[in-house]
């Protein structure tokens, strides 16, 4: 008993391997080539983008190639699009010698996710009984787009103490539980999570937060001097930063109704988003003695109102309570950063490097809890009897649903999100405790050397030695 003890603990604690050189490029290659094929086998154009265009446009008494839905929804993929390869991908450049992998492996995870999120959500919302095909078209591609965010944001809270393949197994999961999900929550429960405060942001926080947890490094302090920013890092993280910013207007209202609905939820998410930064420059100003700003609470805390204002985004939530919405999650978000992360790490043993917990678990979180809020006080003064029946999808087999049962269900899809996340991280976590991946040592993290060659650096270090010497 002791000796098989003793091999299971060595088989767990041997020393690290971050040699990819065989590991990745198998899995690179195998699961592309298995995109190649069940693509083949599933994946065909939508009516709206097959060359047969021309005849479902005589057939459906459609004049003009304008009804197209690429031109009513391309502009808003274009936005999201720049928000999950540039957006998100700068956001991860804060940390002082990391910023190829918070660059690098943020375009691989989403190139990956975005194919295998076809195939997901395609075999879970689109697939034809009578042909076995998926038809897709570009809210297809916006949903794949929403699908890999949520893997993204998990990536924040393991940035600098993965590697690229445990990253790409985050993917493969993390895209895999998004699609259940997303079809309990939107189809099953039939709640209503335009910008995905729930579906997104609070699966993927805590999805990111349980695998960190699990994975948790009690040595990592041995890397404690590169777990931090430098200047020009932090001027880099905020170009993703402003990315997202400017840009959130449109994930929140991407594949909201046309009309009404969409010009709604871009309308409270822009309030929502100048009320949080206002507040989060307020407290993070008041927590220093000096009064001087926190680079951090600027580049993550400003954001926290585009998150919490996803589900509520298409509701009559009014001016002033996406304002009241920003108001109150840029403080919550900042007082995350400031006293909530110290806490998770010191009692709860949870290492959150992005801060994921205090951007995307609690305000994601809030979010659908405010939905559930506003959805229950919804009034036919309000909305209308149709404007009710329209925003809510009271039609088919939910035409009876009320609007306090519909709160009751925006509450629920809340909970099941928030559960996918933690059951799916653990398991996930405990999948990557497997020594197989390549995973850096504790005292080899938040390091691009470990999986980049990083000549530029190498050249700097060399000619200020040289330098020194000669002088």
């Amino acid at each position: 008993m002791g000796n098989c003890c003793d091999c299971v603990t060595g088989f767990f604690c041997r020393p690290k391997n971050t040699n990819v050189r065989v590991s990745l490029p198998a899995v690179c290659f195998v699961w592309q080539i298995a995109m190649i094929i069940l693509f083949g086998v599933f994946i065909r154009y939508d009516e709206e983008s097959d060359a047969h265009w021309v005849e479902f446009k005589r057939e459906h008494n459609i004049t003009s190639d304008i009804e197209n839905d690429f031109y009513f929804r391309y502009p808003s993929f274009q936005d999201v699009h720049v928000m999950i390869f540039v957006g998100f991908g700068f956001l991860m450049t804060f940390l002082k010698r990391y910023s190829f992998g918070g660059v690098g492996f943020n375009f691989l995870i989403a190139a990956f996710g975005l194919q295998w999120a076809l195939l997901m959500q395609g075999w879970f919302h689109s697939l034809d009984p009578a042909t076995g095909k998926i038809y897709i078209g570009v809210e297809s591609l916006i949903n794949a787009d929403f699908c890999c965010a949520g893997s993204l944001i998990a990536y924040g809270a393991l940035l600098g103490k993965v590697s690229p393949v445990q990253l790409m197994v985050v993917t493969l999961f993390g895209v895999t539980l998004f699609a259940v999900e997303e079809y309990i929550i939107l189809t099953l429960l039939h709640c209503r999570d335009a910008g995905g405060s729930m579906v997104i942001h609070a699966f993927g926080g805590y999805y990111g937060l349980a695998i960190s947890w699990v994975l948790y490094r009690p040595n990592l302090h041995q890397s404690k001097r590169l777990n931090g920013s430098v200047y020009h890092s932090d001027v880099f993280a905020m170009i993703g930063t402003l990315f997202l910013w400017m840009f959130w207007p449109s994930f929140n209202s991407a594949i909201t109704d046309h009309g009404d609905g969409q010009h709604r939820a871009a309308i409270n998410t822009y309030l929502a988003l100048a009320s949080s930064v206002l507040t989060t420059v307020a407290i993070s100003s008041m927590s220093q003695k000096t009064g001087k700003l926190d680079m951090v609470h600027i580049q993550n805390a400003t954001l926290a109102g585009g998150v919490a204002m996803g589900t509520a985004a298409e509701f009559m939530i009014t001016p002033y309570g996406s304002l009241i919405v920003g108001f109150c999650t840029g403080i919550i978000s900042t007082f995350g950063y400031l006293y909530i992360t110290p806490f998770l790490e010191k009692y709860l043993k949870l290492q959150d490097t992005c801060g994921v917990h205090n951007l995307h678990a609690l305000p994601g979180m809030l979010g659908g809890f405010i939905g559930a809020i506003v959805a229950a006080a919804a009034t036919e003064s309000v909305y209308s009897a149709e404007g009710l029946i329209n925003v809510f999808d009271f039609e088919g087999s939910f035409a009876n649903r009320g609007v306090g049962t519909q709160g009751g269900f925006q509450a629920a899809g809340t909970c099941v999100a928030i559960a996918f996340g933690l059951v799916g991280g653990a398991i996930v976590g405990l999948i990557l405790r497997i020594p197989i991946w390549g995973d850096p040592a504790d005292d080899n993290c938040y390091d691009d050397e470990v999986y980049w060659e990083v000549r530029v650096f190498r050249e700097y270090i060399m000619l200020q030695i040289e330098t020194t010497f000669t002088l």
